[in-house]
């Protein structure tokens, strides 16, 4: 019986390592919330077996013994830019061009250039090492999917938001203009005619910029950093053409339900487990003790509550104090002057397991989407703020399916938060609506997790899975909208009422001359 069992133990250990690939996966940039949402996956794709090197800005502590850690300058992007770290509320009052100008073109540029600087990655570089996929973060660091190339092996994409109009771009996904906005992107309207013009503005300037100019400079750091594939390798953007697979941070139960390829796949909600951990004992006599409910008030890893205007930091104390539930704040400081005694602040506050928490009333946020997608599972109304990138756009659609109420950031004053929150609070609706979009949102055959790990070893198995890329990322953008077919019919349908109009002028002329001669030969 032992023998049996060891004999056992060995075959499934021996098919387990048969079956383990060399994946590396490429998620260097530093902002935590984009850490959150990435690093499951490999620490996942570990556990089940495969070898993964990580290259990454921010240590894991206690990985798996398969999970190898490349470390890049975990540099923020503001010292990249040379520029003090501003207040973030500061940004509210900026453009998506402006943002994109000023900040991601730039910065991140600076960024992918600060990856291949760093020693470990250098290092790593030098090595002989073997992949059987790549798997890399879209977060404009194009030049690292060059890796793909450098090690033979299929390119996979991973974003922490949802449908991507530059990856539609090139691989001839419908971009759906109408009714999906491009990324990061504030219309207060979609799809109205204002509303549907300033999305194609947008990506038509965003289209350009990054085509002609970002992709150029991407180039210009594979062929500093990586010679040797300078002139063997396609450019930057046909290689993302022949991108294996791309997982996009979204699912059509909140999301802008949109047509996509069979190599795009939804895996929304990733990042989140059920946590088997309990609470800090003093949070959690807390929450459990708050017989009116608890509201929660989070802005999010880059967003700090200590930097709120004195009005509006007064405006919340304010309204808070007026309140019969207990108020937890992510406040940065030990100190907040003022403080009414229903409200408990922290510099820290595990978020994940404090939305699980029956007493949570409602979630005040700035709308990051990893936020709102804890409120979601755990059918938590959300009152939004948002301040930049994509949290506008997240908190509308929060707000259009019913379990969201969008506060925008100048409007708030103590009347105006005291009316949304109050809304939100006794309108049971708002909790009903949330209790339901969490159900649609977890009702799939597949966890976010599983779905992933299938699709990303799926690629592996299939060699890369050609077969699931669309055809049309061969075609011109002219033969792809047909508007070679299109202007051939035109000429033809203008051919024929060209003829059509000299048979109708001739056969006038022709009765006209007739009809004359008649006249003659009667005279």
């Amino acid at each position: 019986m032992v023998q049996t069992l060891c004999v056992l133990t060995f075959l499934t250990f021996f098919t387990k390592l048969s079956d383990s690939a060399n994946i590396l996966y490429v998620m260097p940039f530093s902002a935590t919330s984009h850490y959150i949402m990435l690093k499951p996956i490999g620490t996942e794709l570990a556990r089940r077996g495969h070898n993964v090197t990580v290259i990454t800005s921010i240590r894991d502590n206690n990985p798996p013994p398969n999970y190898h850690q490349i470390l890049v300058n975990d540099t923020k992007i503001w010292d990249l830019l040379g520029i003090e770290r501003p207040v973030v509320f500061s940004m509210v009052d900026l453009s998506t061009e402006e943002l994109y100008n000023k900040i991601v073109w730039p910065g991140l540029i600076a960024f992918t250039e600060l990856t291949f600087k760093s020693r470990e990655f250098m290092t790593f570089l030098k090595k002989d090492n073997a992949f059987d996929l790549v798997i890399s973060e879209q977060f404009y660091h194009e030049a690292l999917y060059a890796l793909a190339y450098k090690y033979n092996a299929p390119l996979a994409l991973v974003t922490t938001f949802g449908n991507c109009m530059r990856h539609n771009y090139i691989t001839g996904n419908p971009l759906q203009m109408a009714t999906v906005m491009g990324e990061l992107l504030v219309v207060e309207d979609p799809t109205s005619f204002w509303g549907r013009f300033r999305n194609l503005y947008f990506n038509v300037y965003h289209y350009i910029f990054w085509r002609y100019w970002f992709l150029e400079e991407q180039e210009k750091l594979v062929r500093k950093y990586l010679p040797e594939l300078t002139g063997k390798v396609p450019s930057l953007y046909e290689m993302q053409k022949e991108t294996a697979l791309m997982l996009i941070n979204s699912h059509f139960s909140y999301d802008t339900p949109a047509a996509i390829l069979p190599n795009i796949v939804e895996i929304g909600g990733l990042h989140f487990t059920k946590s088997n951990l309990s609470l800090p004992k003093d949070l959690q006599k807390l929450l459990d003790e708050a017989q009116e409910g608890v509201v929660y008030v989070n802005f999010g890893s880059n967003v700090r509550s200590i930097e709120l205007p004195v009005e509006k930091k007064n405006a919340f104390l304010n309204v808070f104090r007026q309140l019969k539930q207990t108020v937890l704040w992510k406040w940065e400081d030990d100190v907040l002057d003022d403080k009414p005694s229903n409200l408990f602040t922290r510099k820290w506050f595990p978020q994940k397991d404090i939305l699980q928490h029956p007493n949570i009333k409602v979630f005040v946020s700035h709308g990051g989407l990893i936020g709102m997608q804890e409120a979601i599972i755990n059918g938590v109304p959300v009152v939004g703020v948002p301040v930049f990138g994509d949290q506008f756009n997240n908190v509308l659609l929060a707000q259009e399916a019913g379990f969201g109420k969008l506060l925008m950031y100048h409007d708030i004053n103590e009347k105006t938060l005291s009316a949304v929150l109050n809304e939100v609070l006794y309108n049971s609706s708002y909790k009903e609506t949330a209790k339901e979009v969490s159900r649609r949102f977890l009702d799939r055959p597949l966890s976010p997790m599983d779905t992933a790990i299938f699709w990303l070893e799926y690629v592996i198995r299939n060699k890369g899975a050609e077969y699931m890329k669309n055809p049309a990322r061969k075609l011109s953008w002219i033969a792809y909208n047909m508007l070679d077919v299109y202007l051939f019919l035109a000429i033809i349908f203008i051919i024929i009422i060209c003829v059509f109009i000299k048979l109708c002028l001739y056969s006038k002329n022709l009765f006209t001359v007739m009809k004359v001669s008649k006249s003659k030969k009667i005279v």
